[in-house]
């Protein structure tokens, strides 16, 4: 059993399967894993209440839709209080063109992932991130490729 997370065997080979193919149904999910579907779906439920399973979507390919221009984005603010953090973090909730925030540590404070419809659609945004008060810095990464896009390593025994 995972300890940390309380799962067993069958939980993690359930969330191997979902993270593959998040549009299984449940009496697919249940033959893919030895088990009846009512045990399943009540297996699921759990996993969903207790947090684990946060959400199920379809992964967007940006380019596809329009988005030429994907970039990583280092923000560093003037001060890291939680008025300054809050204050930033409900100003980047309000853009769509922003798809992650996570707060870091190091030589910045944020790190975003952000899609634009062109270069100067970026730096729309970037002259709009530059227009916050609580910014101190900010580094765009443009994204030339990806290499590697893989589910989440589950300890399967």
């Amino acid at each position: 059993m995972t300890e940390r997370a309380g799962l067993d065997e069958i939980d993690l080979k359930i969330l191997s399967e979902l993270q593959q193919d998040g549009r299984l149904r449940y009496n697919e999910l249940a033959e893919r894993v030895g088990i009846s579907a009512p045990a399943c779906l009540r297996r699921v439920r759990a996993l969903r209440s207790r947090g684990v399973i946060r959400d199920v979507r379809a992964n967007l390919d940006e380019r596809a839709l329009g988005y030429e221009v994907v970039s990583f984005v280092l923000i560093r603010l003037t001060s890291q209080n939680q008025t300054t953090l809050e204050a930033f973090e409900a100003s980047i909730a309000r853009l769509p063109l922003v798809q992650q925030c996570w707060r870091i540590s190091g030589e910045a404070d944020f790190l975003l992932k952000c899609v634009a419809r062109s270069v100067q659609g970026m730096h729309q945004q970037l002259l709009q991130f530059s227009g916050m008060p609580e910014l101190r810095t900010i580094r765009s990464f443009p994204v030339l490729g990806v290499s590697k896009d893989a589910p989440l390593p589950l300890p399967l025994p």
